[in-house]
């Protein structure tokens, strides 16, 4: 089987789940909120482990990814690699959380996200390509469309009932 052919169902499988992303963000942030966090958490706990174990896994993707990136991947970053993946999954991991407060802590962890999915897009085929194009529009649209409460509380209105002005009646 060639490299394509082994890629293939999972590759359709992440631009599916990109699509996913895509609409939940555009039609409910807080859901989507949810969902980032659970694919950084598994991101974060599958790269800490593949970080501290087997960290020369990641050479793989040289072969994959764009020219400057697979000589990256074949020059600093594998004599680094037992470093920066604990430290890249504790970026995952920092994402998650961040993802189920609140305030500030919403527009840092989706400015990261998408630092962190637009840089892994010239991996290519290794990042399923255009999946992490996808997943940080799904990332801006929480930036910008998301009340930034955390995930429970409903959306607030602008105004609470007790602070409207009431309309007065004058005949």
């Amino acid at each position: 089987m060639n490299s394509l052919e082994q890629y293939l169902v999972p590759y359709l499988i992440s631009q599916l789940v990109s699509v996913i992303f895509l609409i939940v963000a555009w039609k409910r942030t807080k859901w989507a909120r949810v969902l980032f966090a659970l694919l950084f958490f598994w991101a974060a706990g599958t790269n800490m482990y593949i970080g501290i174990t087997k960290p020369d896994t990641y050479q793989l993707y040289a072969d994959l990814a764009i020219p400057v990136y697979s000589d990256f991947i074949n020059g600093w970053f594998s004599r680094h690699n037992h470093i920066v993946i604990p430290l890249i999954a504790i970026g995952q991991f920092l994402i998650a959380f961040g993802m189920l407060l609140r305030g500030w802590w919403i527009t840092a962890v989706c400015l990261g996200a998408i630092i962190f999915l637009l840089s892994i897009a010239p991996l290519m085929v290794g990042a399923a390509f255009p999946f992490s194009i996808t997943v940080s529009i799904a990332a801006w649209l929480i930036l910008l469309n998301d009340d930034k409460s955390f995930i429970w509380q409903k959306r607030q209105n602008h105004l609470s009932i007790s602070k409207r002005i009431p309309v007065s009646d004058n005949n």
